[in-house]
């Protein structure tokens, strides 16, 4: 008993400090969207502040992450880019976050694997079932931060693609206004910043390193990556060749936008067609079973009594 209160209080203590880490960086991250708000999207918004920091977070982001993701840390730099790419599509960007999420790995996965130990420990179960449940238990702790990320991303693009065709609305409108590309850009951060956050923030981005030096070109793919939204990605190109070739851009975002609510609405219409499809398990399950007792359970009932009536009758 004392062993398996021991491991409890061991995952609780470890889930309190990782998150007290995440819960600081998305302190700062809020304190960041509102500085690139008020002052234009300057570099001087990256500035850290390690004062927001608990001094436990601080010393598990800055010595116990890295040696604990050392352990499972990716040897080539296209692993690590790939990784780095998926916590983008996930919105988690930052200094240190890599390294956060390999050590929440192996301690999820070391902690469930001990609490599987600890907890079957006084079983009578032999050393190799002992054993194998905590390899298997370790070995789900380890895979569950990629599920949760896994699952993060893909919310995460929804919601950027459902924003996408207001937004687009938007700088058709700032375009069309006499604004350029980047103002428009802007003008979408300020006026989505609350009502589609996350590509109002991607665009601040996207702004942000135009400001900082790199071409608008790169910026764009930049930003496409970081989405991992085909509709994103297809938005960077039109824009991309519009600058090229001299074409106008509100024609060209507007199209796309129509384009966009057009997908939209094609597939609405697609998962309302399945329904039909879907409700066929329910139905035989669940929803016909109830049906058959409520209409045959009376008559099954009556002629069971008519049944044992009939063969006691029958008896005497």
């Amino acid at each position: 008993m004392y062993l398996i209160l021991t491991a409890l209080m061991i995952v609780v203590s470890v889930s309190l400090i990782t998150f007290s880490v995440f819960a600081g960086h998305a302190e700062q991250e809020g304190h960041m969207k509102r500085r690139l708000r008020d002052d234009g999207a300057r570099a001087a918004v990256l500035v850290a502040h390690p004062d927001t920091r608990s001094s436990t977070g601080k010393w598990f982001k800055e010595q116990a992450a890295p040696a604990l993701a050392k352990l499972i840390k990716p040897k080539s730099d296209e692993e690590q880019n790939r990784l780095k790419v998926k916590m983008a599509n996930a919105g988690l960007r930052g200094e240190g976050l890599l390294m956060i999420f390999l050590a929440a790995k192996v301690i999820v996965g070391a902690g469930l694997g001990l609490f599987a130990v600890l907890g079957t420990a006084g079983s009578r179960l032999p050393a190799r079932s002992v054993f194998g449940l905590a390899g298997l238990a370790g070995s789900f702790g380890f895979m569950l931060p990629d599920l949760w990320l896994h699952f993060a991303a893909k919310f995460r693009r929804e919601r950027i693609t459902h924003s996408l065709p207001d937004c687009l609305d938007l700088m058709v409108i700032c375009v069309e206004a006499g604004s350029g590309l980047d103002a428009a850009m802007q003008r979408v951060n300020q006026e989505m910043a609350n009502v589609h956050p996350e590509l109002a923030e991607e665009f601040a981005l996207a702004n942000m390193e135009v400001q900082m030096g790199i071409t608008r070109a790169e910026a764009l793919n930049n930003l496409s990556i970081r989405t991992g939204v085909s509709e994103v990605r297809s938005l960077s190109a039109l824009l991309i060749q519009a600058e090229r070739f001299g074409t106008s851009i509100a024609n060209a975002l507007r199209i796309h936008a129509d384009s966009l609510r057009t997908r939209r609405r094609q597939a609405a219409e697609e998962r309302a067609a399945k329904t039909a499809v879907k409700l066929i398990l329910p139905l035989i399950f669940f929803i016909f079973p109830a049906i058959f007792v409520v209409l045959a359970g009376p008559a099954a009932l009556r002629l069971y009594e008519t049944l044992v009536k009939g063969v006691f009758s029958g008896r005497g």
